[in-house]
């Protein structure tokens, strides 16, 4: 069995609590496996920007792990997996809101879109 060997990987991060979750194992992997981390935002129209995401990068840092931020405009449905894959990351780490029903009929997941369309695994962790 071949031995995994993330060494870069991504976490989308907004202003939602979701995207604490994914962040925590985000750098609890990054830190087992020496890997660099890079926080992701993506920009949308109307959208606000994470307020915390200087505060998660030290927490982050602090924990011993290398950390990169991005930036990229776009819809999050498509944006990440395409920054994702022009980059060569080997995991996504993301939180979801789990919403099923109506409501996921009606928005949709960039989670769900995000596994679709990415080139690498893409870990999907619910907010506790």
């Amino acid at each position: 069995m071949k031995a995994l060997s993330w060494k870069k990987i991504c976490c989308p991060v907004d202003a939602e609590p979701t995207s604490r979750a994914g962040l925590e194992a985000a750098v609890d992997l990054a830190r087992r496996f020496g890997a660099e981390l890079t926080l992701l935002h993506v920009r949308t129209a109307g959208a606000a920007e994470p307020g915390h995401a200087a505060e998660w990068r030290t927490e982050a840092e602090q924990a011993g792990v290398r950390v990169a931020r991005a930036e990229v405009e776009g819809e999050p449905e498509r944006a990440i997996a395409d920054y994702v894959n022009g980059h060569a990351f080997d995991l996504v780490v993301m939180g979801t809101h789990a919403r099923t029903g109506r409501p996921h009929m009606l928005t949709g997941s960039v989670a769900e879109s995000t596994v679709r369309l990415a080139h690498c695994p893409v870990m999907v962790v619910q907010q506790p």
